[in-house]
């Protein structure tokens, strides 16, 4: 739960070390550079006149005899103190003196230990936080579990511990919302042709210019997203296109192209998630993410999606490459596990005009088995086809023996579904949570959930009101630190008016450790424009269900492992006691420092890191930053001696041409 923290006036400047460095109201823990956090002591034995060469040898001897000398001075203080209070616990008649003695000497113990890993730290610093290499050009666009073979199933095995680097002729992307419209062509992998020979509507709306690819909503190809939009609103019924009222918030779209339909329904107040199969060049998860829109890798070739069951209100597939007729409907059977009640299933595909007799084979086993799954047909136009879930669980009793999958017993029953093999069962029917979209609260609304609501998911109002307000508290500190640094980073153009964030930089953050979705809440309650990853890790409670019920979007994760996205495509990472939850696992196949270089490679080159944590664990993530490159600050919590926070920017380090 977040704290409020010490407030302060930043000063001017485009880099962390420079403005946070000049806050005079806040407690800086770190020093002013490097060096003296390495070596404090170096004071003593600077010889200016000495050549640099041939006197550091002296030096770090001199330094390791110091070093040496000061630990066996602290240990015989350690053990005479030791002595002197064991004396003193014997001749003492009070109890509550004995407890108030011990209680003393432990925490001097604590402090003792804490003493020693500092001096120890410094003794073997140059050696200990060694700074990582750069990794080869190849790994530009590396995704750890999805490079590893041709086969389109996710495989997590060991990790590069290197540092991703762009490419050569990388650029940071334009300020937001210009630069959902607008990327640079060298910042993705993908070539000209793959730009120009592209198929469906969502990829038809690329054009390329010069050294940039443009998704302009002015051109033709607009208007084609515009009425593929109102055609699809027409089918459900809605007027005005206005999905919100009948219920859509949360939309997932499989095979999206290059997102433009989710661009499109963004501006409806609509959020679209974009899913794709891993792609070596061209992908459409990279391109929709450099744009600032919602996607992630994800294929259920074998495996449940990393979604619970019942989570979104409308899924889209136009043209995506899936088979739907394969493996004996199977994919349908995960379509419809994901699908809220009253939910709709979007098909845009040739085959729903089939003319051949085998396509028209095809077509008709996704038809009956739509309605063998109790899926109303509502309308079907050119290649478009709208299929509405049941909301009625009796539909499935009801049903001739034989005919279609069963539903789920209990112990198949997915809330936490990570990467589970498919299975041939009807989820989410037992399911709390089994509430057609039409009974819910519609958007914004939905976001505050009520008590009825809450208890749901085993929670009370005040515990959620509290976490609330704690969090909109911690996002104005947030955007008071950051608004500065952020703006200095892009000077405006003459005759520009100042651009308030986040209109500039921060187009999405990356939640490492959502929680309630409290961040997401707070910001969008703040009226910033920024969408937010809502992830909830794997080694703790499980809220997924309820962040997606209240119209965010969000995925469950093991940070362990490497996330489903491309390198550079968050603008801010945010984790919220998220190392404690990790350290608390003792995996030792899983350090801070793998879980840092994944951080580093889905940060975009000066993106920010915010981590808050307690105050030891904030000192290691420091000196991991050391190891990254990384300009950091450690600031405490106003409210809360035990926590600390930890104020990070990636550098914009670019590889040499060759």
């Amino acid at each position: 739960m977040p704290m409020p923290l010490q407030r302060g006036t930043p000063g001017g400047g485009a880099r962390v070390s420079d403005v946070l460095r000049d806050n005079s109201q806040m407690k800086d823990k770190t020093g002013d550079n490097t060096s003296t956090l390495r070596f404090p002591f170096a004071f003593f034995f600077t010889d200016k006149a000495a050549d640099p060469y041939t006197s550091r040898n002296n030096k770090q001897r001199l330094m390791l005899l110091f070093v040496k000398t000061t630990l066996a001075l602290i240990v015989i203080l350690a053990l005479a103190g030791s002595f002197w209070w064991t004396i003193s616990i014997s001749t003492s008649s009070s109890s509550g003196h004995v407890y108030q003695r011990s209680h003393s000497y432990r925490r001097l113990q604590e402090q003792l230990v804490s003493d020693l890993l500092d001096i120890g730290d410094i003794s073997v610093g140059p050696t200990r936080w060694k700074e990582l290499e750069y990794c080869d050009v190849d790994s530009e666009s590396y995704v750890p579990c999805f490079n590893v073979s041709e086969s389109l199933d996710r495989f997590c095995g060991s990790r590069e511990g290197c540092l991703v680097l762009p490419p050569v002729d990388y650029k940071v992307p334009l300020r937001w919302p210009t630069g959902k419209d607008v990327i640079w062509f060298r910042n993705v992998k993908i070539t000209a042709d793959e730009v120009l020979t592209s198929g469906s509507i969502n990829k038809r709306m690329m054009m390329l210019d010069d050294d940039q690819v443009s998704f302009r909503s002015a051109s033709p190809m607009f208007d084609e997203i515009e009425d593929y939009s109102h055609q699809i609103a027409q089918m459900i019924g809605i007027k005005n296109d206005n999905f919100i009222e009948a219920g859509v918030r949360t939309i997932l779209d499989i095979g999206c192209g290059y997102g433009s339909f989710g661009a499109h329904l963004l501006s409806k107040h609509l959020l679209t998630m974009c899913i794709a199969n891993y792609e070596a060049s061209g992908s459409q998860v990279q391109l929709t993410l450099e744009r600032g829109l919602p996607a992630m890798i994800a294929s259920f070739v074998s495996k449940q999606l990393p979604y619970p069951s019942i989570s979104f209100d409308m899924l889209h597939c136009s043209s995506c490459g899936i088979d739907w007729d394969q493996k004996e409907g199977l994919f349908l059977v995960e379509i419809d596990r994901v699908l809220k009640p009253g939910g709709y299933f979007v098909w845009t595909s040739p085959l729903t005009n089939a003319r051949s007799k085998e396509d028209v084979k095809r077509w008709n086993f996704v038809h009956d088995f739509a309605e063998s799954i109790c899926w109303t047909l509502l309308s079907q136009q050119d290649k478009t086809v709208v299929w509405k879930k049941t909301t009625k669980t009796k539909c499935y009793s009801s049903r001739s023996p034989g005919v279609g999958p069963s539903v789920c017993n209990k112990g198949h029953e997915a809330e936490s579904p990570y990467y589970k093999p498919l299975q041939m069962c009807l989820g989410g029917t037992r399911s709390k949570r089994w509430i057609p979209i039409e009974g819910r609260t519609r958007w914004p609304s939905r976001s505050h959930m009520n008590k009825t609501e809450l208890s749901l998911y085993g929670l009370h109002p005040e515990e959620v009101g509290e976490d609330a307000e704690n969090w909109k508290a911690t996002v104005k500190e947030y955007w008071s630190l950051l608004s500065p640094l952020i703006f200095s980073d892009h000077p405006k153009r003459p005759g520009d008016e100042d651009p308030s964030p986040p209109y500039n930089m921060l187009r999405n953050v990356l939640d490492m450790n959502a929680q309630f979705g409290g961040l997401n809440s707070a910001l969008l309650e703040a009226k910033k424009t920024v969408w937010v990853m809502n992830v909830v890790p794997t080694a703790g409670p499980n809220h997924l269900p309820m962040i997606l019920d209240r119209g965010f979007v969000g995925v469950l994760h093991d940070w362990c492992e490497a996330f489903p996205s491309y390198p550079r495509t968050y603008d801010l990472v945010h984790a919220d006691n998220l190392l404690s939850l990790q350290t608390s696992q003792h995996r030792s196949s899983c350090s801070l420092l793998n879980i840092f270089t994944e951080i580093d490679r889905l940060l975009r080159p000066e993106g920010w890191v915010i981590i808050r944590d307690t105050a030891q664990l904030v000192e290691t993530a420091r000196a991991s930053t050391t190891q990254l490159k990384w300009e950091a600050r450690v600031i405490e919590v106003e409210s809360s001696s035990e926590q600390r926070l930890l104020i990070c920017q990636k550098p914009f380090t670019k590889r040499q041409s060759i």
